[in-house]
């Protein structure tokens, strides 16, 4: 075997979002924020990404984080969190993963049966409280950056559908909220496909129509997912929704989605629907939940915001090695859109990085 690139990867899942952690081969890229270093990955070591999470070694539904040395005091460990088509500020359920691989792994020492970390992000710290068992992470639970809308009940122009009804809400990632059943879903898997196609049409058209921009860093912009909410119920005294987040190029998130979760918090607040420390359920389309809380009120510039809670399990399932053979024809791996929904390349990136998509 001759590999001239060498990853040691923990494969994990959050409630059923696959977020795989590399914890060898990658030392540290510079950067004086964890935003920094993102920024450098994207810009001169996005083939590492690409390794990890383009076919013939990865698959549309998996996410990497690249473990890294925080470049804050507070912090024990930062990471750099890459899906299929960018880098994103911040994410719940591979936040759930990391957490989870930095303790079960031993790179982090696990107190039971309570352990307190402080993790970076590039969307900022992360206080993560993380229940143990047996040497097993039973809970993590985090408290995110703070979390706002920026639209409430705004009018797009869908191609080939007509007006939408949107919210657009921050939480880590910033998503255009839709009402499912005002469209005829009722978010089953069976419908998986045609809520992609139509949420990478919702997208597109909240980016083209809805301009947005971090009032804190404006390098995070414009609209990246699209969430379908199911009504909002009472279960046992508790508030309790459905939801899928729709992750470019075009599938459903496997988890009720944390950063998802935090803009429907903040969304449910500035309408009034939930109290400061009330119990939020979201469930996802494959049935598992996140249990949710705005912690407190605050503001993000010019926005009054929340400051959410989210937790969740996440699960190890694999330890190896990946590597890439100098005669391998597919260096950094490849897309095609029969399962990408749309065929992943650099102008797409670029794109992404401008705000077009």
């Amino acid at each position: 075997m001759r590999w001239n690139r060498t990853f040691t990867m923990v494969s994990c899942h959050a409630e059923g979002e696959v977020g795989n952690v590399v914890t060898g081969g990658l030392i540290d890229v510079p950067g004086a924020t964890m935003f920094d270093k993102m920024m450098y990955l994207e810009e001169h070591g996005d083939e590492l990404r690409k390794i990890c999470l383009f076919e013939p070694r990865g698959a549309v539904n998996h996410n990497v984080n690249f473990i890294l040395p925080s470049t804050d005091p507070r912090a024990q460990m930062g990471y750099v969190i890459g899906e299929s088509t960018e880098y994103v500020a911040m994410s719940g359920s591979n936040t759930m993963c990391v957490a989870t691989v930095l303790l079960e792994t031993g790179i982090l020492k696990m107190e039971e049966p309570v352990t307190e970390l402080v993790l970076e992000a590039p969307a900022g710290l992360i206080h993560a409280r993380c229940e143990c068992s047996n040497g097993k992470v039973t809970q993590v639970e985090f408290t995110n950056q703070p979390a706002f809308v920026a639209h409430l009940d705004a009018n797009v122009e869908v191609t080939g559908v007509g007006t939408i009804k949107i919210d657009v809400a921050y939480g880590g990632m910033t998503y255009a909220l839709v009402d499912a059943q005002s469209l005829g879903f009722e978010i089953t898997p069976d419908e998986a496909r045609d809520l992609c196609e139509l949420g990478q049409k919702i997208k597109a058209a909240a980016v083209d129509q809805l301009p947005f921009s971090h009032p804190l860093n404006p390098l995070i912009k414009g609209v990246t997912n699209t969430q379908f909410m199911g009504p909002l119920k009472r279960e046992n005294g508790r508030l309790f929704a459905r939801n899928t987040v729709i992750v470019s190029p075009g599938r459903c998130d496997r988890s009720p989605c944390g950063t998802g979760t935090s803009s429907r918090l903040a969304v449910l607040h500035a309408r009034g629907l939930i109290d400061v420390g009330e119990t939020f359920i979201h469930e996802s389309i494959t049935g598992s939940r996140f249990e949710s809380r705005v912690a407190s009120a605050t503001t993000v510039g010019d926005y009054a915001a929340v400051v959410p809670v989210v937790a969740g399990q996440a699960w190890i399932t694999a330890i190896s090695q990946i590597g890439v053979d100098p005669t391998d024809r597919f260096q950094t791996g490849f897309t095609v859109a029969d399962t990408w929904l749309e065929a992943v390349d650099d102008k797409l990136i670029k794109s992404r990085k401008q705000g077009c998509i």
